[in-house]
């Protein structure tokens, strides 16, 4: 259980309210939306609803959004749907519409790009068939089928041009969905990667298509225009896998990363104040960021005083809880930025409550889960 006391209105301004650099960008707060995926826009093309919801937490005070996961332009990509596409001409048109709305709000928003690799929704006949490193599933099991150099290349390429739309457009940066089992963690972790090519093996050949995807994104963009990724360790239904047993592994997985062109890695975790291996205190993000040099974006339950649970990372039995905890460890540098889940999605006003001290009021209506996938 996490401490209930909520530290003074105060200590909570300094230190989530101090802003951040990440090259040309400056944020107004050290406060993340994390992505959530809704499955709420039709046909991939967000609308003015998708628009107003980002728009709402922008205006309350939310330094940067992270979009939902959106679709880049790859048939296998597309698992679920009603997920937002991100290129064709009305999704991307949509897109800038949320742009727009998010910045007259004030904040600042990058998309998150995804393909969901090997995952599919088994209630949906017409997902397109899977695709991934060596064809085998989160389960050990058969699944899809490996990719060949000539799909890894058009992946990439998809990857670049999704980044360079969303430059183009007016999006503040982008983050690169690299966890959870999905397509570029499945190449990370040795469960699903049996490659016995240059993409698969020992920690930086599994790290070799992400870094491939970076150095394109990076190459399609220009060099201050801020490239986030995220990763993790555990899987959508394996939530004791991980793509590095010591922070050796890790670093040999990370540091490739950042060589090639990432500016803020965001570190995926079910309970931020975990240590993530034995003998440190640190956090995932704080060992990403001990050893890249690079800034961390840390998540998982925060402002809640329990962890998701169930397949569908559904936790009806949280409750509210202080930030004290956070605040110590956000004041000691072990991160940068925090990013916040379902307790945004549950009370819109959350960071605006945080920032003046208002933490006794932050609602927490867990009926509103219904509309995560």
């Amino acid at each position: 259980m996490l401490p209930s006391s909520a530290p003074a209105g105060s200590d909570i301004a300094t230190a989530l309210g101090r802003p951040f650099t990440i090259n040309e960008l400056t944020l107004r707060n050290r406060i993340v939306m994390a992505p959530m995926t809704r499955r709420l826009s039709p046909d991939g093309i967000p609308g003015p609803d998708v628009a107003a919801y980002y728009a709402r937490r922008a205006a309350n005070q939310v330094g940067l959004i992270i979009t939902e996961g959106t679709y880049i332009n790859r048939v296998a990509a597309a698992a679920y749907p009603n997920v937002p596409f991100f290129h064709g001409d009305k999704p991307l048109a949509g897109w800038a519409n949320v742009v727009d709305e998010v910045h007259q709000a004030g904040g600042a928003i990058m998309p998150q790009l995804w393909h969901t690799g090997l995952a599919r929704d088994p209630r949906d006949p017409d997902a397109p068939p899977a695709e991934g490193p060596s064809g085998i599933g989160l389960n050990g099991a058969p699944h899809g089928r490996a990719m060949t150099q000539d799909d890894i290349d058009a992946v990439i390429a998809a990857f670049a041009q999704a980044a360079a739309d969303a430059r183009r457009i007016g999006f503040d940066g982008v983050e690169l969905h690299g966890a959870h089992g999905y397509l570029i963690d499945s190449f990370l972790w040795a469960g699903t990667n049996h490659r016995t090519d240059g993409y698969g093996g020992d920690p930086v050949s599994r790290a070799r298509f992400a870094t491939e995807i970076v150095r394109a994104v990076r190459a399609a963009v220009s060099p201050e225009f801020p490239v986030v990724f995220r990763f993790s360790q555990w899987k959508s239904d394996n939530y004791d896998a991980k793509i590095a047993e010591t922070p050796a592994e890790l670093e040999r997985i990370l540091t490739p990363l950042a060589e090639a062109g990432v500016d803020v890695f965001h570190a995926s975790t079910r309970r931020y104040w975990l240590p993530e291996f034995d003998g440190s205190d640190l956090n995932l993000a704080g060992w990403a960021k001990k050893l890249t040099g690079k800034p961390t974006i840390t998540v998982g339950s925060v402002g809640l005083d329990k962890e998701f649970n169930g397949p569908l990372g559904r936790s009806r039995h949280a409750a509210v809880t202080g930030l004290d905890l956070l605040l110590e460890r956000l004041n000691h540098d072990e991160f940068d930025l925090v990013a916040v889940g379902r307790a945004l999605l549950a009370d819109p006003e959350w960071a605006a409550k945080a920032l003046s001290g208002r933490t006794e009021t932050i609602a927490y209506d867990a009926s509103v889960l219904d509309t995560l996938f």
